[in-house]
This record gives C-alpha cells, sequence and structure tokens, in this order.
C-alpha cells in the first residue's frame, strides 16, 4: 500500500465535479493538498504547466482536469473537447514525467468504450468497435490519455495509472442548461419548472437509454484506494454497479425538485449510446468494497447543494 503521508498531491482540476470530490477525500490523509486555480494555470498551455511542476515539485498527481458536457455540447463543439482534452493530457503527464512525479492517475470516461459493447463493459473492451457519434471527440482525447499513460509507463517506467468512471453526479456539479451532464441538466429544468408551475417539461431521446450513475464522494474514494493499493497499465472501471433509464431518473429528479407536472420525451433528439454499465470486478478484486451512495439518496444530497447554489447566484 503507497502512504500518502507527507506528500504533495496536485490535484489537477480541483475546482470541478470529480476534482471537489478528490480533495474532500484527501482532506482525510495527512498530505499536502496542491492546486492551481484555472485564471493562474492554464493545463493547455505546456509552458505554464512545465513551470509549475518545476517550483511546486508534486510527489503524485491526480488529472481530474477536463473539458465537459452533455450531448448537446459535445456535438456543437467536437473540435474544443478534443483540443483542450488532448492538451490538458498531454501537458499534464510530460510535465509529470519530466519532473519525476512517483504516481500519477488519470480520470478517463466510460465514454471510451464502444458504443455496441457487450454490457457490463469489461476494460478489455476498449479499442474493439466504433464509439457513440456524439461524444466520440471527448472520448477520443480521453483514450489518447490513457494510451500516453501506458506508454509512459512502458517506455520510462513510470508509475502512471488510469480510472474509467461511469456517469458521476453530486456536490459541486456545473447547472447549464447547455452544457451539463444529464443530472444536473434534469435539476435544473425540473427545479425551474417547478417554481413557474409548468404542466409539463420535454426532454431529448426517448427514455429509454440506460445509464450507470456513481455519487462522486464515492468515486473519490475510489481513487485514492486505486493510488494507494493499484500500479498496472489496464485501466480500471469505477461504478456502482446499479443502473437505470432515462425515463426513470427523470421520475426520480421530479421527486426530489417537487415538480409534479408531465415528462414528454422528443425521440428526435439523439439518446446517446442505447446503454453504458460497466463492469467493475476488477476494482472489488483489488479490495475496493464501500458501499456506494443510492440513486435517491444521492439525488437529495445533489438537489441540496443545487439549492444553495440558487441560494447564492440570488
Amino acid at each position: 500500500m503507497l502512504t500518502l503521508r507527507n506528500k504533495k498531491v496536485f490535484v489537477a482540476g480541483h475546482a470541478g465535479l470529480a476534482g471537489a470530490a478528490v480533495c474532500r477525500r484527501l482532506a482525510r490523509e495527512a498530505c499536502d493538498i496542491l492546486t492551481a486555480p484555472r485564471a493562474l494555470l492554464d493545463l493547455r498551455d505546456q509552458a505554464a504547466v512545465d513551470r509549475w511542476f518545476a517550483q511546486h515539485r508534486p510527489d503524485m498527481v491526480i488529472l481530474a482536469a477536463a473539458r465537459v458536457g452533455g450531448i448537446g455540447a459535445n456535438a456543437a463543439q467536437p473540435a474544443d473537447f478534443l483540443y483542450d482534452n488532448l492538451a490538458i493530457a498531454t501537458n499534464v503527464i510530460h510535465a509529470a514525467h519530466a519532473q519525476d512525479v512517483e504516481k500519477l492517475l488519470f480520470l478517463g470516461s466510460s465514454c471510451i468504450y464502444p458504443r455496441d459493447a457487450a454490457q457490463p463493459i469489461a476494460e478489455s473492451a476498449l479499442l474493439t468497435g466504433s464509439l457513440e457519434p456524439t461524444n466520440e471527440a471527448y472520448a477520443i482525447a480521453k483514450i489518447a490519455g490513457l494510451a500516453l499513460c501506458r506508454s509512459y509507463r512502458r517506455q520510462h517506467g513510470r508509475d502512471f495509472i488510469t480510472a474509467m468512471p461511469c456517469n458521476l453526479y453530486g456536490p459541486g456539479d456545473r447547472y447549464d442548461a447547455a452544457a451539463s451532464h444529464v443530472i444536473p441538466a434534469l435539476m435544473l429544468k425540473m427545479h425551474d419548472a417547478a417554481r413557474r408551475g409548468d404542466a409539463a417539461v420535454t426532454l431529448w431521446g426517448t427514455g429509454t437509454a440506460l445509464r450507470e450513475f456513481m455519487y462522486v464522494d464515492d468515486l473519490a474514494d475510489a481513487l485514492i484506494f486505486l493510488l494507494q493499493n493499484y500500479s498496472g497499465e489496464e485501466p480500471v472501471n469505477v461504478g456502482s454497479g446499479a443502473e437505470v433509464s432515462i425515463a426513470d431518473l427523470a421520475q426520480a429528479v421530479a421527486a426530489v425538485t417537487g415538480f409534479r407536472g408531465g415528462i414528454h420525451f422528443d425521440p428526435s433528439r439523439p439518446d446517446g449510446t442505447p446503454r453504458k454499465l460497466l463492469d467493475s470486478s476488477r476494482l472489488r478484486a483489488l479490495g475496493w468494497d464501500a458501499v456506494p451512495v443510492d440513486l435517491p439518496a444521492g439525488l437529495a444530497l445533489a438537489y441540496e447543494d443545487f439549492v444553495e447554489k440558487v441560494r447564492d447566484a440570488a
């Protein structure tokens, strides 16, 4: 077990959903948490990243920074998603190598797997089929980051590892109608509809797509476990093991937001991947045995955070 005691751990992307949860989890360890606000360090700027690493000399890195968004944002801005995420991965991973970082964990995404992969999706499914077109650019950037970690490991002996989470939600999510992932987008839409007294809301797709969701603090716990206990070139899936249809998810979000109107679907809009359930047996076999927060409880916690953000913005 790798100790974090007295180590300087750089959390790249500390202000994001996953990065903030990682910082909360690291606060329980006897380590020094390093962060760099975007205004002070643009991770897309190679020279700036190199200077920052040379100055701060982290012992470990958790690379949770990424440009993220829902189906609409990915479809409308594929060049931005590909360029930004490639640049972030390349700059941080190379700087970690150049500065002799002891260990790096790269946070990927379940969208790296083929659209029609057998379910549940094992890590071995990577690159065995075509990607989902609606988030292909983002997926390619994440696959490149995974390949970089594996390549630095093979060529230079670096202890760089990768984790592939399922869909995440929880405190610190991004509530933006145009760019959010499904849970924060639904929460925003239904919260506003409930306050206006709307009779119904219309959602993208058919509602039949199946997704696996994980409360983000559960992910953070799994990532710290992997940082301490795993060293290998193969990615490790991180999922809750439970899946839900988008239609049932919408009902659950309606319940926590107080929306009592009708829920309609627009099948002319894309569903994305029909089903996406990860096989997380490798993580469990390593010894991570935490019981993830269930969806109703997690949604209630996420909505509390959402309401606080609405109040702060008022």
